[in-house]
Formats: C-alpha cells, sequence, structure tokens
C-alpha cells in the first residue's frame, strides 16, 4: 500500500514559515472572564500570560469529575491555523472519550507558534508551561502526563518546549515538524530531563531532509541508538531508540507521504486512507511515556 502524496503550500512546516510573521502584543485592557467550571465536554477558555489573553479549547471525557488526576495532551496547529482547526484535523477528542484523558487545543498568536523556525515573538514556552499548571491545578491533569503533540509549526514548537521546558512535559509527539533552526545550532540545546519522543515524517514532504537530519541530530546528543523495529504497514519504515538519559525516540517514515497527518478526514493536510492513524501512534505512545522520576 502506498499514500497518494500531499503536498501543501509553503507556510505549515519547518524552514517553510515566514520568518517575518507578525508577533504578538500585550492587550491594552483585559476585560472580565467569565468563571471557569471544570465539568466533561466542550469548553473555550482563557488565561493570561504576561498581560497578553491567551484562548484556547479543552475538551474532557464523558464522566469527567476531577476527582482523579486524567493524563493532558496539548495539540498545536499549523502556521496559520486555529486551536479549532488542529481539534477538526486530528479529532483526539474521541480518543479522549474512549480513553479518559484531557486535551487542550491553543490558539498561536496571530495563528502561529514562536517555535524554531517561526512565528512570531510571544513567549509561547510560557504559554505552554502556564496552560499546563492551570490545568493541573484547575482541572486535576495528572502532573506526571502531561504531553505536547502538533503538526508543522506545533511540530517544531512540540520539540522546543521539550527543551526549554522539559521539566513540565513527559514527551511529545511531532508529526510533519522537525527540530531546526537557529536554536538548534547549539549542541547543549537538548532536554535537561528526559523527554521521550514520536515523530512521523513522509519522504514526499518538501521538508523531509530537514527533519530527518534534525531527528538524527536529536538522537545524537542525545546519545541513542536507533533500531529497526515492526510498523503499522508495509510502506512504513520504523526505529526505536533508547537514550543516555532514559528517554526513547520513536520514528515513523512513510513512503510517498506529503506534508500531512495522516489518518484522519479532517481537511487539506490530512489522509484519511493512510496506512496509519497519528492520532493512536501519538496516543499509545504517551500512554507508555510518563514522566520519568
Amino acid at each position: 500500500m502506498t499514500l497518494v502524496s500531499v503536498l501543501v503550500a509553503a507556510g505549515c512546516g519547518d524552514g517553510g514559515e515566514p520568518a517575518s510573521a507578525p508577533s504578538g502584543s500585550p492587550s491594552p485592557s483585559l476585560s472580565p472572564v467569565p468563571p471557569e467550571r471544570p465539568g466533561p465536554g466542550d469548553h473555550s477558555l482563557t488565561i493570561d500570560v504576561g498581560g497578553v489573553r491567551r484562548t484556547y479549547l479543552l475538551h474532557a471525557p464523558p464522566g469527567y469529575t476531577g476527582n482523579a488526576p486524567l493524563p493532558l495532551v496539548i495539540a498545536m496547529h499549523v502556521y496559520p491555523g486555529t486551536g479549532a482547526g488542529m481539534r477538526d484535523l486530528i479529532r483526539m477528542d474521541a480518543k479522549a472519550d474512549q480513553q479518559n484523558f484531557l486535551v487542550a487545543y491553543p490558539d498561536g498568536l496571530n495563528r502561529g507558534f514562536n517555535a524554531l523556525v517561526c512565528c512570531g515573538t510571544a513567549d509561547d514556552v510560557a504559554f505552554l508551561t502556564s496552560l499546563s499548571r492551570h490545568l493541573v491545578d484547575r482541572w486535576r491533569a495528572d502532573p506526571d502526563r502531561v504531553f505536547l503533540t502538533g503538526m508543522s509549526n506545533g511540530g517544531d514548537m512540540s520539540f522546543r518546549g521539550a527543551v526549554e521546558a522539559s521539566d513540565t512535559f513527559a514527551a511529545v509527539g511531532v508529526v510533519s515538524g522537525g527540530y531546526g533552526g537557529p536554536r538548534t545550532e547549539a549542541t547543549t540545546y537538548v532536554p535537561t530531563r528526559p523527554v521521550s519522543v514520536v515523530t512521523i515524517i513522509g519522504t514526499q514532504d518538501r521538508y523531509f531532509s530537514t527533519f530527518e537530519t534534525g531527528i538524527a541530530t536529536w538522537q545524537q546528543r542525545l546519545r541513542c541508538t536507533p533500531a529497526a523495529a515492526p510498523a503499522p504497514a508495509p510502506p512504513v519504515k520504523r526505529t526505536v531508540a533508547r537514550c543516555a538519559d532514559g528517554s526513547d525516540v520513536d520514528v515513523y517514515v512513510v513512503p510517498d507521504m506529503g506534508h500531512v497527518w495522516p489518518g484522519t478526514g479532517g481537511g487539506q493536510v490530512s489522509v484519511p486512507n493512510a496506512p496509519m492513524s497519528a492520532t493512536d501512534i501519538v496516543w499509545d505512545f504517551f500512554v507508555a511515556h510518563p514522566r520519568k522520576r
């Protein structure tokens, strides 16, 4: 089985987004926010980060009570994009309902995150860490099971969060995104605590070589030793590695796949007939990788 190559215009991946994307600025005045009421279902929420009101969507599974800590997945969109668009793309709410976890979809300022090569100047690491703390404190997310995932710009941001907030995130799932750009030139730009990584990249992605080089650099710096492993379907190649710090790195390379999120039917950057579901793979990896103590 092969995939139809799906390519999208520049502006959705590592190296493809304009470095001059608009930057965010503090809100001149913040109007009152309705009180948050934790409960099951869909919530449109805000959080103040350094005087800037940041917005996000939150989905809590049926039967949510807040009486027991639940895993939290924070899923970040492409550039340009929105949290709502990411929700529709990856369709993780259904997985959250089945597996009993929280999933948040943050909005980047001006439709992008200040990741490794793009976009803007917002302190999105502070946003992600503040959001995580808030959901741990207010919604009883389990601090040992807080995860980042994203596609393209959101995937790049996942790598940045893994490095700069390794005390917050247990693992990251990166689809059609990578570890590259000026920040990564320093050999010391790696997590100071173990953060495991699963990444899915396609050979027909215009940024494939960048992503491939980036994950190889990550593995080299963390002294990981990749080995071939069983894959979901014959055309997919998979390697797994245990790194010197105790983290794991799983890499899925999908022949003939472009800049997409495979296995969903949520828009132009999805591939519903893919030989694998990125949403399933990312979640299964997170289940197996709580934060190491």
